[in-house]
């Protein structure tokens, strides 16, 4: 396997600069023939925006504002340009919809796959959910970009999971961090040996502790940075000399997006190294979304990757500018919260709590309430939040007066 995916991993900085002035206007004219995306951008004059810095000049644009677009203007908002095609529509919590192609690659997994590791020598398995988001489809595509053979086992049924993995072979694991555990423990009860040696995530923190213990088990493991409506925003990469199963530093921005770092609600880019919130601008003609803003908070690291690539590295996921947090691989939202309340004229308040239980996410769900039964509120927690968490009682009035509903209590050290 060669060591880089393509050319454009290790331009140089003149000729990164000089594909960009010619690639970020004609994208920005792109953008202005969609009509819900010109709405949101205003007066611009794409060949004015030829640098990372000349994008701090345009609006921010934020997820409820492509929920208000498509509400205003169904089902997809005006935000495709005019012309545009595609093969998929996805839904995302909100609900929100985002297109997919099927042309190779259309998300840029292929380029994360193949630092881990994985190749035409490979069968994945791959566990994301293939029902209405596109995570599954997501990896699918980066699998194929390498060559590699797919085992679509989507989310859940864990034996048959061990079952399928053990019988097929299958080297490398896609999916949210901690399932990866949940195979590997179930096949040990089943007395299975499995045949993964790489692993390569997302949709949730990697933590360090259970990096650790994936490579006491012999599988590197490895995360990305990726988004429904962005496709792969970074990934890691290892460098010869990283331990094996060590965790690289920070991650590589991908080829296909260009990433500003903002002071969280606003435009305004922060400092070299200051933590901000994640702004993408993608080049993906299809859906050309300009300064988008993820939610997420990280920072840029000084200096390229030891692994010869040469993009800018971020520090990757750092939490959430606003509340919204991710638990078992999705995101729960404040208005969640709200309409979880809503539903009940006894409960005055309620806070979703994130905790890790071992190496897994606990979500607990603390409402205010006189009730005595928590069982009286789990169907209104799985039919608002879309997560099963343990609810716990508490008088009115006792939970903090601190404005969070949302809270992580999860370490990321």
């Amino acid at each position: 396997m060669s060591t880089h995916f393509d050319d454009l991993e290790t331009r140089s900085a003149d000729r990164r600069a000089a594909d960009l002035a010619r690639d970020l206007p004609a994208q920005i004219a792109r953008a202005m023939k969609a009509p819900g995306l010109a709405a949101l951008l205003g007066e611009v004059d794409p060949a004015a925006i030829t640098t990372p810095e000349a994008l701090a000049a345009l609006p921010v644009i934020r997820k409820s504002e492509l929920a208000a677009a498509q509400k205003a203007r169904p089902p997809l908002g005006g935000l495709i340009p005019a012309g545009g095609a595609f093969e998929h529509v996805f839904q995302s919590p909100g609900p929100i919809y985002e297109i997919g192609r099927t042309t190779p690659d259309w998300w840029r997994m292929g380029r994360f796959l193949h630092a881990a590791g994985i190749g035409a020598d490979d069968i994945v398995q791959n566990c994301f959910g293939y029902h209405l988001t596109p995570a599954g489809m997501i990896f699918e595509s980066g699998a194929r970009a390498v060559g590699a053979a797919v085992l679509p086992a989507g989310t859940g049924q864990t034996e048959l999971q061990v079952r399928a993995a053990a019988d097929i072979g299958c080297t490398a694991y896609a999916g949210t961090p901690d399932y990866l555990k949940v195979i590997l423990d179930r096949a040990a009860e089943m007395g299975e040996t499995l045949k993964f040696t790489r692993a390569v995530v997302g949709g949730g923190a990697l933590f360090p502790s259970l990096r650790a213990e994936y490579a006491e088990r012999g599988i590197a493991c490895l995360q990305c940075y990726a988004t429904a409506d962005l496709g792969n925003i970074a990934y890691e990469s290892p460098a010869p000399d990283d331990p094996p199963g060590g965790p690289p530093e920070g991650m590589i921005v991908d080829e296909g997006v260009i990433v500003e770092i903002v002071t969280p609600g606003t435009g305004t880019p922060v400092l070299p190294g200051q933590v901000g919130e994640v702004l993408v601008t993608t080049l993906n003609p299809d859906y050309p979304l300009i300064r988008f803003a993820t939610g997420d908070l990280s920072a840029v690291l000084p200096g390229a990757s030891p692994c010869g690539r040469t993009n800018i590295r971020i520090r990757g996921w750092m939490g959430r500018a606003d509340q919204t947090t991710k638990i078992k691989g999705m995101f729960v939202r404040p208005e969640q919260v709200a309409a979880l309340v809503a539903r009940h004229d006894e409960v005055s308040r309620a806070r979703v709590i994130a905790e890790r239980e071992g190496e897994m996410d606990l979500m607990i769900v603390q409402i205010e309430t006189r009730a005595a039964n928590p069982a009286l509120y789990e169907g209104s927690v799985l039919e608002t939040l879309k997560l099963r968490g343990r609810v716990e009682l508490v008088p009115p009035g006792s939970l903090p007066n601190d404005g969070k509903v949302i809270e992580d209590r999860r370490s990321y050290d």
